[in-house]
């Protein structure tokens, strides 16, 4: 090289000469072919344990778990019961939820290896322990899109995230299916664990399948990751495509799904383009079915659906009435085999799908939400989080976010459940305020928010009968009576943040 000043550059600054590990005077160049380099320079560790102590992880720190596994999940149990092999003690637990197979973190909890918990949602279980004063500290639920927005202020700082992942490459390429292949474990979208390796410190990607380099497309990229550890089993099939979305023959259900689907239409949303979010419930699966009749019936098609994304979506996808398809959880098979071939089907993190942090976020492109829930209030509250009984038994999952998010957010229920009433005074846990409320659809009737005075006069327009929420309320009383109170402690055992890590309301111990 050529002798040159480099601090006279102008504009440019001190860079100074080439030199160091990069130097090519100096660099050692690699020969080894590609199988070489990927048996010999990965990021595979030998084993979890290992993967945990070079991670840096320690007492009192917080670690990250995804929820595509739903109901068949391993990883968790699996990570926990080597930590605490391992002597670690007061670790928060930030897991985007949790279900009925993670009743073993109870003996964590006893144990103190598990000091608190953040998740949408609590089920089995651990949520009746939860729910009966099991933990000192409180849970701190929150939504989807409120979990990412934590996530990305640092609000909730994620040290170690451990990610499962059906597929894996030697660098840390994952993916929530295995290209080419058909059959073994299969979650499709990894939109949870997209933001979590992000901007956790540390990802431990955990897997059962290495793929060759690159794995690609991929939900989490190498550039996120810094262990991959390989498993026997990451998981079961069946608990993780199991019980996500069901086909309903009720009646009652039926004839709610057809009045949403006269609501849809009604609002004058239902037009060539518009965009929409179906929930998992057997009612809000049938609606699709009724809107795509309609939509059939009057030649339009939708720009995209989102969400948690079901087997119905796909084949209205697969017809062209659904042009492109943005997934945060794939609930079914077809929807997880889908993400693999389709080309507009592409999987979204959970920042993408509902931060509330991005004004382009998804949600905020919505006309319609059909929403399902637990309870609502005269004050258009809504509950989805915990039963008639005060027990925590269900998440708020994208609830609150879409609920804002869209034009018209429509909640779907009946009007009493095995003698419990679901209209009330005052639910027992708001989990979406009744400001984001516009229609609530109930085998009794249809209410409007009077805050949405130029809709209620749209859906009137069109035919639909409207009855105030006080109606419903007095309807349900007249069928099942006023039901007795709940009685609580004072110990507070969960805490509900609104999207925007406000308190919305807290949940107290059952009284036994």
């Amino acid at each position: 090289m050529s002798e040159f000043n480099y601090d006279t550059i102008p504009y440019i600054g001190e860079i100074g000469a080439l030199h160091g590990k990069f130097d090519p005077a100096g660099a050692v160049k690699d020969h080894k072919n590609l199988a070489e380099r990927q048996k010999l320079n990965n990021k595979i560790v030998e084993s979890l344990e290992k993967a945990i102590e070079l991670s840096g992880l320690k007492n009192g720190m917080t670690i990250s778990f995804h929820h595509h596994f739903r109901d068949g999940d391993y990883i968790v149990n699996l990570t926990l019961d080597k930590l605490a092999e391992m002597g670690f003690r007061d670790l928060i637990v930030a897991a985007s939820s949790l279900s009925d197979c993670h009743a073993p973190m109870i003996k964590h909890i006893k144990s103190g290896l598990v000091q608190r918990i953040e998740t949408s949602g609590l089920r089995g279980e651990l949520a009746e322990a939860v729910s009966r004063g099991l933990m000192d500290a409180p849970v701190t639920f929150r939504s989807h899109g409120g979990r990412a927005y934590a996530i990305e202020t640092r609000e909730l700082h994620i040290d170690v995230a451990f990610l499962g992942a059906p597929s894996c490459d030697p660098y840390g390429n994952a993916n929530g299916y295995i290209r080419g292949v058909d059959q073994g474990i299969m979650c499709g979208s990894l939109g949870y664990a997209k933001t979590d390796a992000q901007y956790a410190d540390k990802t431990i990607v955990i897997t059962n399948h290495i793929v060759p380099y690159p794995n690609i497309p991929f939900g989490i990229p190498e550039s996120d990751v810094n262990y991959v550890v390989v498993v026997d089993e990451i998981g079961d099939p069946e608990g993780i495509m199991k019980g996500a979305t069901r086909f309903t023959k009720s009646p009652m259900e039926l004839l709610m799904a057809t009045t949403c689907a006269d609501v849809i239409e009604a609002t004058g949303r239902f037009t060539e383009g518009f965009s929409m979010q179906m929930g998992s419930g057997g009612a809000s699966l049938a609606v699709v079915r009724f809107l795509r009749e309609r939509m059939i019936r009057q030649k339009i098609s939708a720009s995209f659906a989102l969400g948690g994304i079901t087997g119905q979506i796909v084949e209205m996808h697969e017809e062209g009435l659904i042009k492109k398809i943005l997934d945060v959880q794939s609930f079914d098979l077809t929807a997880a085999q889908s993400l693999k071939n389709n080309r507009f089907h592409s999987q979204i993190s959970a920042s993408y799908y509902a931060s509330p942090s991005n004004k382009g976020t998804a949600v905020n492109q919505l006309d319609i939400v059909v929403l399902s829930a637990l309870e609502v209030d005269i004050n258009y509250n809504v509950n989805v989080l915990t039963g008639a009984d005060g027990v925590i038994r269900g998440a708020i999952g994208g609830h609150p976010d879409t609920a804002q998010g869209a034009s018209v957010s429509i909640i779907i229920l009946p009007l009493t459940r095995s003698r419990i009433p679901c209209v009330v005074d005052r639910v027992n846990t708001v989990v979406t305020p009744g400001e984001t409320v516009d229609v609530i659809v109930t085998n009794h009737g249809v209410t409007v928010n009077p805050r949405r005075p130029l809709l209620a006069e749209k859906i009137r327009k069109y035919g639909i009968p409207l009855c105030s929420i006080e109606d419903l309320r007095d309807k349900a009383r007249k069928i099942v009576g006023d039901p007795d109170p709940v009685e609580y402690t004072d110990k507070i055992v969960g805490i509900v943040a609104y999207r925007d890590n406000t308190v919305i309301d807290v949940i107290r111990q059952v009284k036994e």
